[in-house]
């Protein structure tokens, strides 16, 4: 079985790359997707594109609706959703795109250090797999793709 993964959440480490490289190394049959990981080009493709704003809220507004249009297509196009909460930052984006998930019926897992449990216990308590690594989420896959026939 062939799966269309959508890849969310911390951008600032290689976790997504060590994911799709282990995939690769397994070959598993796997399609990966992803948000925007150059965090300028992120948040400045609002302001680039449809000119400058006064006040951040409305620079933010723009880039993040933009942004959205590819995040929602994403997630509606996957079979699976792999969600990394990061150490450096609160990643609220990523808490919402989970619920984009739960939304529109889109499995999940999670990826987070133990000391996020209670902060994302609804987040959690929705997915189909947390894990605290993403060599789990590799073996999930794995496991997922095995013809067991």
């Amino acid at each position: 079985m062939q799966y269309k993964v959508y890849l969310s959440g911390e951008i600032h480490s290689n976790w997504r790359s060590d994911i799709v490289e282990a995939c690769v190394v397994k070959k598993l049959p796997v399609e990966f997707m992803a948000p925007v990981t150059d965090h300028d080009a992120s948040d400045e493709v609002g302001a680039k594109i449809l000119g400058n704003e006064m006040q951040n809220f409305w620079k933010d507004h723009k880039a993040a609706k933009i942004n959205t249009i590819r995040i929602q297509n994403g997630i509606a196009k996957s079979d699976l959703v792999v969600i990394m909460f990061g150490e450096k930052y609160r990643q609220w984006n990523a808490a919402f795109d989970a619920g984009q998930a739960a939304a529109m019926g889109k499995p999940y897992i999670v990826i987070h250090p133990e000391e996020f449990t209670h902060a994302l216990k609804e987040v959690d308590a929705q997915a189909m797999a947390v894990a605290k690594e993403p060599y789990q989420v590799v073996q999930i896959l794995e496991y997922l793709c095995r013809d067991y026939v």
